[in-house]
């Protein structure tokens, strides 16, 4: 006893110091690794995004009970999610909130009946990028120049309390056109912002563009 109270009398800052900063990454804000090219152009590979877990719900820290609803997630959103399917978090844009019928068709939306509009940008060999526009939003994504199964998929109807959701890489995302509809539960917050960026190809530099970049 005598030896735990020593310890707790030299290091009680810390402590505290990292039971606060665990609560607050647990239950307030805390940042997300993206490892994988799902989300480009909108996000790069080695992005470190500030998430905001209060954007949508108060939860108890560490665990996903919410005390209260504060929000809930909107079409043009970008999420970061604790999917039971895929057995992973996950960082994906909502295209379809509760009650939208959504379809895809050639690589572009149609959301209750209407079909969404896109503006060309810059293209290579493989993949070209467009904005896309939903609804009075506008963010860019990448699709495949040959035409792939994901590239559509009929219309889909979405119940309460679940969120369809797409990677910007159109085509290379595995998203809610694999892992289905995303439960409101499984939402852990929203994706503000770039914190810093490091290059894997570049020895891990930093990519000073993206530092504290919003997303959109």
């Amino acid at each position: 006893m005598k030896t735990l109270r020593k310890f707790w009398k030299n290091n009680r800052s810390l402590i505290i110091f990292i039971a606060l900063m665990s609560v607050f990454r647990s239950a307030v804000a805390d940042w997300y690794y993206v490892p994988t090219g799902s989300m480009q152009p909108t996000i790069a590979v080695g992005d470190r995004i500030f998430t905001n877990k209060m954007a949508y719900d108060l939860r108890v820290p560490f665990t996903h009970i919410s005390l209260l609803q504060l929000g809930d997630p909107q079409a043009g959103d970008i999420i970061v999610f604790a999917s039971k399917k895929a057995d992973n978090q996950l960082i994906k844009r909502v295209i379809g909130v509760p009650g939208d019928t959504v379809s895809l068709k050639g690589n572009e939306l149609i959301i209750n009946g209407k079909k969404l509009n896109y503006r060309d940008l810059q293209s290579t060999v493989a993949a070209g990028d467009k904005i896309e526009y939903l609804h009075g939003q506008q963010h860019t994504i990448r699709v495949a120049k040959h035409s792939l199964l994901s590239a559509q998929f009929d219309d889909i109807t979405i119940a309460q309390n679940y969120y369809l959701v797409l990677g910007d890489n159109r085509d290379n995302s595995a998203d809610s056109r694999v892992i289905g509809l995303i439960p409101r539960s499984e939402v852990m917050g929203k994706a503000a912002g770039v914190i810093l960026s490091l290059d894997a190809n570049n020895h891990y530099l930093p990519r000073k563009g993206r530092f504290f970049k919003p997303l959109i």
